[in-house]
C-alpha cells in the first residue's frame, strides 16, 4: 500500500478514508506530524510484516517514537519541530469482541463512521501533551491502559515488558498452559479470601472497644424500630386517617348531601315539600316518556337512561357505606395521632430528609448488615478465624501446586527460547528462570519470585536479563520469546526497533524468517538496517531525508516501495549503491530466498 504525504491544518483531524485492506485487527493508518525530522506523513499499514528502512539519520526511529507516543508513551518536547507542535494519529481496526471497545466506551469514545477507533496525541514544544480517543479528550493514562492489550514495542531502549519481573512471571505462567492458569485463578480467589478475612479479624480484635460501642448504637436503634413495628407506607396511611377523622363531620355532610341529590330522602325525615327532586326520579320520568314511544332511536335512548339509573343507584349505595364507616370518635383520632407522632420521630432520627418511613426501614436493613460486621463476640471471632484458616490452607495448597508448575515449565521454556536464540547469532547464550519460593509470605500471584536470567556467553554468570544483555541482545531475547509464544500473545501489534543490531550474514536471515513467522498471526512493524530482514516484508516503507534547504530545516518523507524500487532500496542496504548491478542481483536473490522461506 502506498504511503502518502498529507498537509492537515491541525491535529487531531480525521484520517483519510480507506487504507485498511485485508487487515482485520491492528493499525490501519498512522499519521505523524512535526516529530523529529518528519514534517507531515501518513502511512497506510497492512497485514503481516511491515519493514521501515532508510539511511542512518533519516528518521526511521521516529516511526517507532510516533507509535510509542500515540499509545501513551512519554512525551519528549525535544522531539518537537520548530513549528512548536507535534501530533500523531492512528486508525485502529478491532474485532467486535475486543475488550478495548468497552474501555473506550467507558471513556466516552465513539467509533468512527467505518467502525474503526481513532487515537490521537499532540505535544507542544513546552511539553504539554493531550490525548484523544474516539473524538474525546481523555487522560493519557487511558490510552496507555488500552496499549497493554494492543501494542508491544521492543527496541534498543524500550524493553519494559521483558525487564519487569511481573511480565517474566506472566510469560512463564502462560507457557505452563491452561490448567496452570486455572489453578492460578483459584489461588488468586483464595488469596483474596484469606487477605480479607485476616484484615477483618485484625480490625475487630484491635478495635474491639470502638466496634462494641458502635454495635450498641446500632442495636439500640434496631430495638427502637422493632418496638414500633412500622409497616411500609404506614406514614402515608396515618396521614390520610388523621385528615379523615379530623374532617369527619364535614365529610359526612358532603356525602349525605350528594346521596340525597342522587336518590332523595331515603330516611323520611324530610317532608315531601322539603325534599328536593332527586336524580333517580328525574331519570325515571325521562325514561317513562321515552319508553312509551316505539321509535327505535328513542327506545335505545331509554335503555341508556335505565343504565344511568343503575349507575346513580350504585354511587348512592357507596356513599351510604362511606358515611356508615366514617369514624368521628375523638379517642380514635387521638390514637392515630399518637401513632403518627411515633413514626414521625423514627423518621426524624433514622431517615434522610425526604425519605420518610422508607428511609427508616432502609436504615434498619443496613444496620442489621453492619451489626454483623461489628460483632466482636468470641463466637463471631472464632467463625472469622475459621474462614481465615480455611482460606490460608487453600493458599498454601494452591501456592505449592503453582510453584511446582512454574518450575516444571521453566526448563522447557528456557530450552525453546535458547533454540530460537541459537538462530539469532546468540548460540552461546543460555536462558534460564530463577524461581525463588517464599511459602511464608504468599502474594496475590503466588509464593514465587520469578526472574528471567541470561548468560550471554560461556563463563558469564547468569544475570537478570535486562542487566546481563546489551540493547541488541535484549531485543533478540524478546524476539525469541515472542516467537515461542506466537499465536498465544493477545497483543495484535508488535513493533521491533533495530533488533538486528550487530547481526549479519545467516543470522540476519534467521531474524527475518522469525519476524515473518510472527507476522502470520500479528501485525508486525520492524525498523531495520539489514536487507536480509527487509526482504521478508509484506510492506516495505523507505524513509528519505531531503537535503538541507539552506534555512537549517530538513524534512523526512516516507514512501512504500515495490518492484524495481524495492530492489534498488535493498541494493542500497547491501552495498551502499542503489544502482549497483551486483547489489541489485543480490537483492533479487534475497527476495527469491525470502519468498521460498515464507512459502
Amino acid at each position: 500500500m502506498p504511503a502518502r504525504a498529507t498537509t492537515p491544518d491541525a491535529l487531531p483531524a480525521p484520517l483519510a478514508d480507506g487504507g485498511s485492506g485485508p487487515l482485520q485487527e491492528g493499525l490501519a493508518e498512522l499519521r505523524i506530524r512535526g516529530l523529529g525530522a518528519i514534517d507531515d506523513v501518513t502511512l497506510e499499514l497492512g497485514t503481516g510484516l511491515t519493514v521501515v528502512t532508510g539511511e542512518t539519520g533519516a528518521g526511521k526511529t521516529m516511526v517507532v517514537t510516533g507509535l510509542t507516543l500515540l499509545f501513551g508513551g512519554r512525551a519528549d518536547p525535544g522531539r518537537v519541530r520548530a513549528n512548536g507542535r507535534a501530533g500523531v494519529e492512528g486508525r485502529l481496526l478491532l474485532p467486535p469482541d475486543s475488550p478495548v471497545w468497552q474501555r473506550a466506551a467507558d471513556a466516552g469514545a465513539d467509533p468512527d463512521e467505518d467502525g474503526s477507533l481513532i487515537l490521537a496525541r499532540t505535544v507542544s514544544a513546552e511539553g504539554r501533551s493531550r490525548a484523544f480517543l474516539g473524538g474525546r479528550a481523555v487522560p493519557v493514562g487511558v490510552v496507555a491502559e488500552l496499549a497493554e492489550n494492543l501494542l508491544a514495542v521492543h527496541g534498543q531502549t524500550d524493553q519494559l515488558r521483558l525487564s519487569r519481573p511481573a511480565e517474566q512471571r506472566r510469560a512463564l505462567d502462560r507457557y505452563a498452559g491452561p490448567a496452570h492458569l486455572a489453578s492460578l485463578e483459584r489461588y488468586r480467589e483464595a488469596h483474596e479470601r484469606w487477605r480479607t478475612a485476616s484484615a477483618e479479624l485484625d480490625r475487630r480484635r484491635t478495635q474491639a472497644r470502638e466496634l462494641a460501642q458502635a454495635a450498641d448504637v446500632l442495636r439500640h436503634g434496631l430495638e427502637e424500630i422493632a418496638a414500633a413495628s412500622p409497616e411500609p407506607g404506614e406514614d402515608d396511611a396515618l396521614a390520610t386517617q388523621v385528615k379523615r377523622l379530623g374532617d369527619a363531620d364535614a365529610l359526612r355532610a358532603a356525602a349525605d348531601e350528594a346521596r340525597m341529590a342522587l336518590v332523595g330522602d331515603v330516611t323520611g325525615d324530610l317532608g315531601a315539600e322539603e325534599a328536593p327532586q332527586d336524580a333517580t326520579a328525574a331519570l325515571a320520568i325521562a325514561g317513562r316518556a321515552l319508553s312509551s314511544s316505539d321509535d327505535p332511536t328513542l327506545v335505545l335512548l331509554s335503555q341508556d337512561l335505565a343504565d344511568a339509573v343503575a349507575v346513580v343507584s350504585d354511587v348512592a349505595g357507596q356513599l351510604a357505606g362511606y358515611v356508615a364507616d366514617l369514624d368521628a370518635d375523638p379517642a380514635r383520632l387521638a390514637e392515630v395521632q399518637e401513632r403518627r407522632s411515633l413514626i414521625t420521630g423514627l423518621v426524624r432520627k433514622y431517615a434522610e430528609p425526604g425519605e420518610g418511613l422508607a428511609g427508616v426501614l432502609a436504615w434498619a436493613a443496613d444496620a442489621e448488615r453492619r451489626l454483623s460486621e461489628l460483632d466482636v463476640s468470641d463466637e463471631a471471632l472464632d467463625r472469622l478465624a475459621a474462614i481465615r484458616d480455611e482460606a490460608r490452607a487453600d493458599v498454601d495448597r494452591l501456592g505449592a501446586e503453582i510453584s511446582a508448575g512454574r518450575r516444571a515449565a521453566a526448563e522447557g521454556f528456557a530450552a525453546e527460547v535458547g533454540k530460537e536464540l541459537a538462530g539469532l547469532a546468540m548460540k552461546s547464550a543460555r536462558v534460564s528462570f530463577s524461581v525463588d519460593s517464599h511459602p511464608d509470605d504468599p502474594g496475590p500471584e503466588g509464593i514465587d519470585q520469578v526472574a528471567l536470567l541470561l548468560a550471554a556467553h560461556p563463563g558469564a554468570p547468569a544475570r537478570p536479563v535486562h542487566k546481563g544483555a546489551s540493547g541488541g541482545e535484549l531485543s533478540r531475547v524478546m524476539l525469541a520469546i515472542e516467537v515461542v509464544f506466537a499465536g498465544a500473545d493477545p497483543v495484535p501489534v508488535m513493533v521491533f526497533d533495530e533488533v538486528d543490531a550487530g547481526v549479519g550474514g545467516q543470522a540476519a536471515g534467521e531474524i527475518g524468517r522469525r519476524l515473518a513467522r510472527l507476522a502470520r498471526r500479528h501485525q508486525v512493524v520492524v525498523v531495520t538496517h539489514l536487507a536480509q530482514v527487509a526482504a521478508f516484508a509484506d510492506t516495505h516503507l523507505v524513509v528519505d531525508k531531503s537535503p538541507d534547504t539552506g534555512a537549517g530545516v530538513t524534512a523526512t518523507d516516507i514512501r512504500a516501495v515495490e518492484g524495481e524500487d524495492r530492489v534498488r532500496e535493498l541494493a542500497r542496504m547491501l552495498s551502499g549503491l542503489a544502482d549497483s548491478d551486483t547489489g541489485q542481483a543480490h537483492a533479487r536473490e534475497l527476495l527469491v530466498v525470502a519468498a521460498d522461506a515464507r512459502a
